[in-house]
């Protein structure tokens, strides 16, 4: 059988185009989608569990019942447990937030000073400005303000993060249903092309979330062991936090690194050595994961070519900012299986003549009443 060949201009245009629609549509839907796309990722973590307790003997709406259940409950007591812990601690949330930032106000006024010092002509170029004199007020301010916001969009958040469990347990239980009701929908001339498509819709969204869970697991095991090895405090939190951070392409993990770099020029102000380790650490890190856990996780799946990965997160972030940074590379792996494999149906003339036979067949039966 001759291999497909691979897509062509016209058609990587028809994606381009097709994946930003995609997700500057789903910038306005994003309450819907968020739950959409973690619903997804528990289906697919949850899946291996489900057929587990089907092969120990339960019917396959019994277990999906049993696995919901304890979803909805996890969750419920998470957001109960998140809300309690929000209501009395949030003065002290915002002491710890103005601390560690002050740490980090005037660890960038020590390195503003120190480069004053080596190299005169920056601050006489304007190139370093004058650090503000009074830190703590500048911390205490902008504390103020950003952990506001944070917590209001929690609280945001909370409804539609409810609906998580509720759609998982509907794409756990009717999820091959309607596979099959659609592929049954589809002509038969049609029907091997459409399996295929299918399967590797399906095979790439897997591919994607777990290995973004994967990717995530890893990030946070060497952050919070590199961490911990140089006395960071909160080594496992902060590495969770990066890890997460980095869902948002190149701008999540300079955010993460900022967070970490703060609490160590905080709990070692008069140890440079440890918070450029933790620099170190955060780049050490990232070469990792562009060369190591990358392909061996999401890398894997999508197939992306590394140039096409790196213009579609600019021309995601241009039209759905960091909504696009997110959800544009899941999005143009899944599109550009679709419009590849349409793309076959439409150029293969034996699909289309066996098409319009069936039809022609399909009318000739009809008219002779049989």
């Amino acid at each position: 059988m001759k291999p497909a060949s691979g897509p062509t201009v016209p058609t990587w245009l028809v994606i381009i185009l097709m994946t930003s629609f995609i997700v500057f549509l789903f910038q306005k839907i994003l309450w819907l989608v968020v739950p959409g796309l973690l619903a997804l990722v528990l289906y697919y973590c949850l899946q291996p569990l489900v057929q587990t307790l089907v092969q120990a003997g339960l019917r396959h709406h019994d277990a999906v019942k049993v696995v919901a259940a304890l979803l909805f409950l996890a969750t419920v007591l998470a957001l109960l447990g998140l809300l309690t812990l929000a209501s009395s601690r949030a003065a002290a949330w915002q002491e710890t937030l103005t601390y560690y930032e002050q740490g980090g106000l005037e660890f960038l006024a020590r390195t503003e000073d120190a480069l004053a010092e080596k190299l005169p002509l920056l601050r006489k170029a304007g190139l370093l400005p004058s650090s503000p004199t009074n830190l703590d007020a500048v911390a205490e301010r902008v504390a103020q303000r950003y952990l506001g916001v944070v917590l209001l969009q929690v609280f945001h958040w909370l409804p539609s993060l409810l609906l998580v469990p509720y759609l998982a347990y509907f794409v756990l239980r009717d999820g091959n249903r309607l596979k099959k009701e659609i592929i049954r929908s589809v002509p038969n001339a049609f029907f091997e092309k459409s399996l295929l498509l299918f399967n590797r819709v399906d095979s790439n969204l897997q591919s994607f979330f777990i290995g973004l869970m994967k990717l995530t697991f890893l990030d946070t095991v060497c952050l919070a062991t590199g961490l911990w090895l140089l006395g960071i405090s909160f080594p496992v939190v902060l590495g969770l936090v990066a890890a997460v951070l980095a869902w948002l392409p190149y701008v999540g993990s300079v955010v993460g690194c900022v967070l970490v770099v703060c609490v160590a020029a905080t709990d070692f102000p008069k140890e440079p050595v440890t918070i450029y380790g933790c620099m170190v650490l955060f780049l050490c890190v990232r070469i990792l994961d562009d060369f190591v856990f990358l392909p061996m996780t999401i890398g894997r799946g999508l197939r992306i070519h590394p140039v096409l990965s790196v213009l579609m997160l600019f021309l995601g972030a241009a039209v759905a900012g960091p909504t696009g940074l997110v959800l544009v590379l899941p999005v143009l792996g899944v599109v550009a299986v679709i419009i590849e494999t349409l793309a076959q149906i439409v150029a293969d003339h034996r699909l289309r003549s066996r098409f319009r036979q069936a039809q022609k067949l399909k009318t000739l039966v009809a008219g002779l009443g049989v």
